[in-house]
């Protein structure tokens, strides 16, 4: 069977036979999927499994850093550079010991089974041991993104009566320690650094430890880890693995419960949609392991058997902000085989690759597009191009380490430009998928043989998918040519609900008559034919003008983020006025060569400022709308360009980078004021 006859191939369908659903992937229909293997149950065993089937092989991997230096550029600012060496690996049985080791020295350390503890710590290898011993001796791990705000942290720790604290020692001196004295309960905290910065003054009451430290104090005989010790309570399925607080675009972040099977289920159904998964397999670890999408990327590996090597934004490339200059980032050195990017890392390659088309030789440029196009028509018809691809699109594919095999897109929608550029330029298909921290990170995901664009496959074999009338969004389940509504999911990956939060939980959870609980997204998509789900909107991004046109604020930015001048976009309106505004993050180099063409000088902070490049730049982006058939009352009719680019660091976008709308509309109050009153 070609790929393309694979592609229209009916991959889910609706099991009640309405259009509302819901909807199964063909392999689940009788019964939905919970676990890797029987009996496999709670995270404990399913790392003990991996551990007995491949206990010497590669497991968690960083680099030695060689050194670090500061560098000063041209205005004065100074970066840190560094020089890394070779991964160093621990094979799954070394992590193992040091899990046990860790878990038996945090029960001395007076950590209780089934007592809250908290882990606040870049993605590292450190934060995986970690984990795995909480999952060992039954500890509930609140997890906190670290770009989090002190207020937001001091929440979460506080609602968790959390005693002990896991962290970094950076983190611990920029973020924690201006926070210590709100958080009272708080006993001992444990850095995963190597050494302890000494001489640092801590409120009373509080011990600082290093993980290495804990670790000697749980192996030593009489806390027991030769054999089961006496204080370790395996977990049960039903109890929870870990409190995840989501940044969340709006207020103050909710704990989401998550228990053992929840987790197990959700893997279980991403694992299913990646073929021939094992030993052989390479994971590149870089994204926040505080957000869902990256945990369970990771557990889908360790499950397996893969090694996962760590790495960061900072140090992802050879292009990467704190690599020196001809020395190599991590993933030329790790040439991963799997690796799981938000739309936005994605974007941002798709951009630098096209501007190094740009800088080509005449010649090479029309090769290159050539083969782009050749290929693009080849893949649309389900054909390989192998010669292409060793000729022309090697030296992008090296980028990214030139092994890889599988990338998978979460967190956000990815758009139909960069998910094509990824298909063709590293020769490598795109798993898009849907899912949220409240299903575990599971819903759908692509068919990596589908080379549609704008989709997200259909459901996973641990869940199905409902689609709820919205009336008032104009969105039915017997809409033609497809049914559409707000996205439900079910199924065993469905977590427990939000932490002491009872009002919200009966708003957004439910459980059927048939005992399976069952999340409302607030996300409107639509089924195709074939059991693909597509998103096409938000409830929340609604927003119904004047005259009573409805304005998808997410579709109007989806489109507009296309245009090679706009970095990023967050569209506005208000109910009482007729049109939409927006505000642009301009994209630098874009932006200084139409400076440059509209002969207008100044520094950057000037550029922004500038009326006549604000109205060059709402021009390119009107024509990128009227090209992409958004309806004129969609279209901004003024804009605001912004001088910063909005970072989770400065708390305008979340950890996945969608946009926090309530706080862009704080931070651009005045702008507002001004774009809607002169009219």
């Amino acid at each position: 069977m070609s790929q393309n006859e694979c592609s229209r191939r009916v991959k889910a369908r609706s099991v009640s036979g309405h259009p509302s659903g819901p909807y199964r992937d063909i392999r689940a229909l009788r019964v939905l999927a919970t676990c890797l293997q029987p009996g496999v149950n709670t995270l404990d065993r399913v790392f003990e499994s991996s551990v007995c089937r491949f206990p010497h092989f590669d497991c968690l991997g960083t680099r030695d850093l060689l050194s670090e230096e500061d560098e000063t550029s041209e205005d004065g600012r100074v970066f840190k550079k560094v020089i890394l060496g070779e991964y160093r690996w621990m094979s799954y049985d070394q992590v193992y010991k040091e899990v046990r080791a860790f878990g038996s020295g945090l029960v001395a350390l007076g950590q209780k089974p089934l007592k809250n503890i908290a882990i606040f710590c870049e993605t590292r290898a450190e934060w995986i041991i970690a984990a795995q011993a909480c999952f060992m001796y039954n500890f509930p791990l609140v997890t906190l993104y670290s770009t989090l705000g002190g207020p937001a942290i001091a929440h979460g720790l506080n609602e968790a009566e959390v005693s002990h604290i896991i962290t970094s020692k950076e983190l611990l001196e920029t973020k924690l320690k201006s926070i210590l004295l709100e958080v009272p309960r708080l006993q001992h905290i444990i850095i995963v650094d190597d050494k302890l910065k000494s001489g640092s003054e801590y409120p009373q009451g509080i011990s600082v430890h290093s993980m290495a430290a804990v670790t000697r104090l749980g192996a030593h005989p009489e806390n027991g880890t030769s054999v089961n010790p006496p204080s370790r309570r395996p977990p049960c399925a039903a109890d929870v693995a870990v409190i995840m607080y989501t940044s969340g675009s709006t207020g103050v972040p909710k704990g989401v419960m998550i228990s053992h099977s929840n987790i197990i289920a959700g893997i279980t159904g991403m694992a299913e949609r990646i073929p021939s998964l094992g030993e052989d397999d390479t994971y590149i670890g870089y994204l926040p392991l505080a957000h869902v999408l990256e945990l369970s990327a990771e557990m889908v590996c360790l499950a397996h058997g893969c090694r996962i090597g760590y790495s960061s934004p900072q140090t992802l490339t050879n292009q990467s902000t704190k690599i020196k200059k001809g020395s190599k980032g991590d993933i030329s050195v790790l040439r991963p085989t799997l690796m799981a990017a938000v739309p936005e890392i994605m974007d941002r390659i798709y951009k630098n690759v096209m501007l190094k088309v740009e800088e080509m030789s005449v010649f090479q440029r029309t090769l290159f597009l050539l083969a782009y196009n050749y290929k693009m028509e080849q893949l649309a018809m389900g054909y390989s191009t192998p010669l292409c691809d060793k000729l022309v699109f090697q030296k992008v594919r090296a980028l990214l380490g030139g092994r890889l095999r599988v990338l998978l897109s979460g967190g956000a929608p990815l758009s139909a430009v960069t998910q094509r550029f990824m298909n063709i330029c590293f020769c490598c298909p795109v798993g898009q998928g849907y899912g949220l921290t409240e299903t575990c990170g599971a819903g759908t995901i692509s068919q990596l043989w589908d080379y549609s664009t704008g989709r997200v496959g259909a459901p996973l074999v641990c869940c199905e998918i409902q689609l709820k009338d919205w009336i008032e969004g104009g969105y039915r389940s017997t809409d033609r040519p497809c049914p559409r509504g707000e996205i439900l999911v079910g199924g065993p990956n469905v977590t427990m609900g939000y932490y002491k939060n009872k009002q919200k939980n009966s708003e957004d959870f439910f459980m059927d008559e048939k005992g399976q609980r069952w999340f409302c997204t607030g996300d409107i998509g639509e089924f195709h034919g074939d059991g693909c789900l597509k998103i096409i909107d938000r409830k929340k991004d609604l927003v119904k003008l004047q005259a009573g046109e409805y304005v998808s604020l997410g579709k109007v930015e989806a489109v507009l983020k296309n245009c090679p001048l706009v970095d990023n976009i967050c569209a506005y309106a208000n109910s009482d006025e007729s049109y939409v505004i927006g505000f642009v993050v301009p994209n630098q180099k874009q932006l200084l060569a139409l400076a440059e063409r509209k002969r207008v000088r100044g520094l950057w902070e000037e550029l922004c400022n500038n009326p006549v490049i604000e109205e060059e730049v709402l021009r390119v982006i009107t024509e990128t709308a009227l090209t992409a058939q958004l309806e004129r009352f969609e279209i901004p009719w003024k804009i605001r360009l912004s001088v910063e680019p909005w970072t989770p660091e400065n708390g305008l976008v979340t950890d996945a980078f969608k946009l926090k709308r309530k706080e862009l509309k704080s931070h651009y109050q005045n702008d507002i004021e001004r774009m809607y009153g002169a009219k």
